[in-house]
Order: structure tokens, then sequence, then C-alpha cells
């Protein structure tokens, strides 16, 4: 160990209250940084999850440009067989096909214009949440049966309840007269107003029958069991459809791009906050090694007057906080880590949470995702900041005079 290294480290535990403070204080920092930066990557996760599983699906495979021009004729052939393929190739059964039209949708009394959604009960569970938000009734009875599960306001504003029934008019795939009539068997919650008053689902086997159809659909959700997954399955996915080259393969980016520009904005705010506490913790530094410096000036005098480089000087200042800075990282990124593992199996929650997951059937914990840039991102920043506050202290040695600093009491 060098001689710079020694001193600085006995120079430390000169003052242990005060050294014991200053790491405790970096310790408290790089522990709540590790804890609320690994809470906010399983937060924006469970926030991806929980808005994709809604409705949207991690991945869609659908006509080129249907995306952009959401059209009933933009469809493609024999989209229940490709979903069986799928769902044998990934051997998963969260895959599911669906068809999509418009329709004018009528009680007795009103009507109203909303989005039919077509969709297969046997997997449309396994890709959306809505079929567990049923307030009243119960999910389709088969692929082809004549029948609707609509939102609560829509059902409010056609003054309908279960059991009731409701025409639907509107245009086939053909240009034809698309003419039914539904049995409402289902009325769900989701939480948003908007899906609530303007879409309602049927079986996809009737919803091709009505909209003359006949084999085609318009796009095929596939959820993977967890966010990780995602790049894995999509490779996959994108080795069966190759022969068809009329299908692309969006991923959730390409079909939520609000979702990430909602993520970014949310970090950018945590990290105005974060950067407070960091900000704190540099000037705790400061005043430590300033206070060090201030109270050695005559001890520094007489190492100058010995012949001691203030360069020398200056780099035993450094030594010592990045000692110091050692410490806070060690300790502090350790317990974070622990405390945010620990929390990854047990789950966080606060009041209130499990009534509100409960009611738009989402989970009712929280679980911090510990990573290795989770753990070492902030305290990493911690100990830069803290070096550079040291430099103040250090950059002083060098307009120290030794002969009025041996003078200094």
């Amino acid at each position: 160990m060098n001689i710079t290294l020694r001193m600085a480290w006995r120079n430390l535990w000169r003052h242990k209250r005060r050294t014991w403070l200053t790491v405790g204080a970096m310790i408290f920092s790089n522990l709540l940084l590790v804890f609320m930066i690994s809470l906010q990557f399983g937060s924006y996760r469970m926030m991806i999850d929980n808005t994709l599983k809604s409705y949207t699906g991690h991945m869609q495979v659908q006509l080129e440009g249907y995306n952009d021009d959401s059209k009933i004729r933009n469809s493609f052939d024999n989209i229940i067989p490709l979903a069986e393929q799928l769902r044998q190739t990934l051997n998963t059964s969260r895959v599911a096909a669906r068809g999509v039209a418009f329709a004018m949708t009528s009680s007795e009394m009103r009507s109203y214009g909303l989005q039919i959604v077509g969709v297969e009960p046997g997997y449309e569970p396994e890709v959306s949440t809505l079929s567990g938000l049923l307030k009243k009734g119960q999910f389709f009875s088969g692929n082809n049966a004549e029948e609707i599960i609509i939102g609560s306001i829509l059902a409010r504003n056609l003054r309908v309840d279960i059991g009731a029934e409701l025409t639907l008019l509107g245009s086939g795939r053909d240009g034809s007269f698309a003419a039914g009539v539904v049995l409402v068997t289902g009325i769900f919650e989701s939480g948003s107003n908007d899906v609530d008053r303007s879409m309602a689902q049927i079986p996809l086997g009737y919803f091709q029958s009505l909209f003359s159809m006949g084999n085609q659909g318009h796009n095929i959700v596939i959820n993977a069991e967890d966010l990780s997954l995602v790049d894995v399955l999509q490779s996959k996915v994108s080795h069966v459809i190759a022969s068809r080259k009329e299908l692309v393969l969006l991923d959730w980016n390409q079909l939520q791009p609000g979702l990430q520009q909602a993520i970014q904005a949310d970090m950018f705010s945590a990290w105005f906050m974060y950067a407070i506490l960091i900000v704190l913790v540099a000037f705790s530094v400061l005043n430590t090694q300033l206070m060090s410096v201030l109270e050695r000036t005559r001890e520094f005098g007489i190492m100058m007057a010995l012949g001691v480089k203030p360069v020398r000087l200056g780099a035993l200042v450094i030594t010592e906080t990045t000692l110091m800075s050692t410490l806070g990282l060690a300790i502090g990124a350790g317990l974070g880590a622990l405390l945010a593992y620990y929390l990854s199996l047990v789950g966080f929650s606060y009041p209130g949470m499990e009534e509100m997951a409960g009611k738009f059937n989402l989970p009712d914990r929280m679980y911090p995702s510990l990573s290795l840039l989770s753990v070492f991102l902030g305290p990493c920043i911690v100990f830069i900041c803290s070096l550079l506050a040291s430099v103040y202290p250090a950059l002083r040695l060098f307009f120290l005079h030794p002969v009025s600093a041996m003078r200094t009491v």
C-alpha cells in the first residue's frame, strides 16, 4: 500500500464521527437510490405489461399497412389456422385472432356507433384482461354464438341489461350490407370511459359471417409470458410468417408509441428528484473535506516546506474522498440490493392499492426489478459527484503559501 493511500486512510479516522456522518449520508442516499430506481424499473415493467395485456398485446401480426389504415378491407386470409399454427410453434395459448369493424348498434330506444371486435372465445382471455372485468353476465358460449359483450357506459346509454337484444348495422368487407341481431351476455367495466362507451366484442366466427369476411381477419395478438421474452418470441413468429410476404409483425413500441414516451417523461421527472438528493450528498462531502483541509492548514504548510508538492497533497485529499465514497457505495448499494431483492420476491404494496388493482383486474403488488443497472446507476453517480465535490478543497492547496500556513494556529 503506497504512502498516499495509508495517509488518506489514517486521516479519515482522525475524526471518526465526522467521517461516519458523511459516509452515513452516502449509504442512506445510495440505499434509497437503489430501492427507488429498482422500484421505478419494476413499475415500468408492470405498467407496460398491464397496458399491453389489457388489449393490445406484446406484438401483433397484421396485413402490412393496417396499423396506419385500419379499414375493414385490410385483412388477410386463414387467420384462425395461422393463429393455431403460432400456438403450436410457440407452445403457448397466449395467441388469439381478431377482426375489427365499425357498426351502428341499436336497442329498442337508442342507437350508437361503436367498434366491433371479433374474438376467439377460447383464447381471448389469454391475451386480454377484458373478460376478467365482466361485472354482469358471462363470456361467449361459442365461436359462432350470436352474442355480444358491451361496456357499462354503452349499456347505460342504450338502456339495456343482460339478456337484451341489440341490432348491428354496418358494411361488410365486400361492400355488402351487414345486419344482425345479438344477445347481450356480458357487461364489462374496463376503467376507461372511452372503451366502456365505444367498444364491444362478439365471437370471431359470427363476426366473419356478419361482415362477409370469409376466413379472414385483421390481427393476431400475441402475449409473452414476460416482457423479457418478447424478443425471443418475435424471432419465432417472424420465422413462421416469413412465407406470407403480405404480413408484418409489430412489437409493442410500434403499436403503442405513446407508452414509451410516457415512461421517458416519468423517468425525467424522477431523476430531477434524485438529482436533488445527489447534490445534497455532494455538498456534505464538500463541507467535510473543506473543514478537513482548513483545520490541517499548518500541517500542510509544514509538509510543503519539507518539499511535498501541492499536487501530492491534492491527491491525498481526493484519495480520502475516494475511500469514503467507496465505503458509501459498497455498503449502500449492498443494503439497497438486499432490500430490492427481498421486495422483488414478496412484493411491495401501499394502502388502497389492492382495492384499486381489483377494480381494474391488475396485480395488487409491485415488484422491484433488480439488475446491475438499477443497483449501480445511482451509487456510481453519487461516487462521481462526491469526487467532483472534493476538487475545490484540493485546489485550495495549490494556492497555499508554506510560511503563512505554518503560522496558522
